[in-house]
């Protein structure tokens, strides 16, 4: 093995502080609009100034002049879109191509989503001989006078409760408070990204009971051994005690998982039980299921047993994944290494994927595998984020990180470099790594993760002197 072949220690120093770097200081970009205020709405009689409101689409045409993708942000993570009718009516080719990208999204799976071409015209005449849908999307072109007199025309053929959007051509206030008077849910000016009408088409469908959705984090190994249970455990950590952010890890690796060994934790119930009644459970049977760790932190512990051989209906993850989501902010989800359809669907579904790999020839096929299978059922999502672990192993050739990265067309995130003393120790401890040696690489890698992960500044817990002579924690 050569210098070029492993990642030493004087090496990772340089490669990290390279990634830290880059996190800090990104490349420079064009500075955003703010986002202006929410329209407010005019009493009978009274006048508003106009001046101090602007449409949204004044923001949107901003950004895209200045070469930037404008997805409105949001708290926690994308919300379940709920099995609704959506029929669309498009008239430019540009709105045709963003309903398709729309109507195949992961977060539309749900959704009986047809597009079709015609506009406020076609609406009308589909409406005359078929059932209201949950949702109506048109777009029209018309002068301001003949659009609101199409949308009344429209409006006598639909349901109570239909909700409607409008994808119109100018970017005119006193036409948006006159579509708003008249019931239209939305009304957006292109440009508009897919990830952007998706949102707003959660937000109108959200449950007020249950509003908030945190942010999903899948972890999966792209073999086995690579470390990816680890990974998760130790993140879930970091983002929970270091970023400061309440945080659940769920342990899906119902026959081998291992959050209760490495957080050192019993508990009599685990995820199997959700799983096998997932219809009974909602935030309080959750939370009963539980175990805590921190004041911050919680598991879905796994049972770990191969004594009994239990058949989970695909969809139960799903629900039980959902349900955990309502009541905090980050859920990490620990994957086992296998590949069927709940698994897929998990992945698929999360907010955020990362991929754990070890610089070698089986986990570069396996991951590349997983890395074009995702952008694919992904396509307006950001790519999977990449982990190499086990860096520099003594005596083993190693694929270079360059050539692997170029391989998989993925920077890594972090590079762990191999250190069996800490994870060993921290392993038989029942501790995480930060609990072990706060400053090390690895540590601080995986901080630097958590830190990329939730937005947030990561404070590295510092040992007195004490404790460093001690050895203790």
């Amino acid at each position: 093995m050569n210098n070029d072949s492993a990642l030493f220690e004087d090496d990772f120093a340089a490669e990290l502080e390279e990634l830290m770097e880059k996190s800090d200081n990104p490349s420079p970009t064009p500075t955003p609009v703010e986002e202006p205020p929410r329209l407010e709405e005019a009493d009978e009689g009274e006048e508003i100034d106009d001046s101090d409101n602007q449409l949204v689409a004044v923001v949107e045409q901003q950004v895209h002049d200045a070469g930037l993708a404008y997805v409105p942000e949001q708290d926690g993570g994308d919300r379940p879109i709920p099995a609704i009718s959506v029929r669309a009516f498009h008239e430019s080719s540009t709105s045709a191509q963003l309903l398709d990208m729309v109507s195949t999204d992961r977060r539309m799976r749900r959704t009986d989503f047809v597009s079709q071409e015609g506009g406020l015209a076609a609406a009308i005449a589909y409406l005359q001989s078929n059932v209201t849908p949950n949702l109506l999307i048109v777009e029209s072109s018309l002068p301001a006078a003949e659009m609101l007199a199409r949308i009344d025309e429209l409006a006598g053929h639909c349901d109570p409760g239909v909700q409607v959007m409008v994808i119109g051509a100018t970017n005119d206030i006193a036409l948006y408070r006159q579509l708003i008077s008249r019931g239209v849910s939305e009304y957006i000016v292109p440009p508009v990204q897919p990830v952007q009408l998706i949102r707003t088409i959660a937000t109108l469908f959200t449950d007020p009971e249950t509003p908030f959705h945190g942010k999903s984090i899948a972890v999966v190994g792209a073999k086995g051994g690579v470390g990816a249970s680890t990974l998760a455990h130790n993140l879930a950590w970091s983002i929970a005690e270091n970023a400061q952010q309440n945080t659940t890890l769920v342990d899906l690796d119902l026959s081998f998982g291992t959050t209760a060994l490495d957080f050192n934790q019993e508990g009599a119930q685990t995820v199997l039980d959700a799983l096998l009644t997932p219809d009974r459970t909602d935030e309080a049977v959750i939370a009963r299921l539980l175990t805590s760790v921190t004041e911050r932190l919680s598991l879905f512990t796994a049972p770990a047993s191969v004594n009994e051989e239990v058949e989970i209906d695909v969809d139960a993850y799903d629900t039980v994944v959902q349900a955990v989501r309502r009541s905090v902010p980050y859920v990490v989800i620990d994957l086992p290494h296998t590949w069927n359809n709940w698994l897929k669907n998990t992945l698929v579904a999360a907010d955020e994927v990362i991929i754990v790999c070890q610089p070698e020839l089986a986990s570069l096929r396996n991951g590349k595998n997983i890395v074009d299978r995702l952008k694919t059922e992904r396509q307006n999502d950001a790519p999977p984020k990449l982990v190499l672990n086990m860096v520099g192993v003594p005596k083993r050739p190693e694929i270079p990180i360059r050539d692997f990265a170029a391989a998989l067309d993925l920077e890594p995130e972090v590079v762990l470099p191999f250190d069996a003393a800490l994870f060993g120790t921290a392993s038989n401890n029942g501790q995480m790594i930060s609990e072990t040696e706060s400053d090390a690489k690895a540590s601080l890698a995986i901080d630097h993760l958590a830190s990329v992960l939730t937005g947030q500044s990561v404070e590295v817990p510092q040992k007195s002197l004490m404790q460093k002579l001690l050895g203790k924690k």
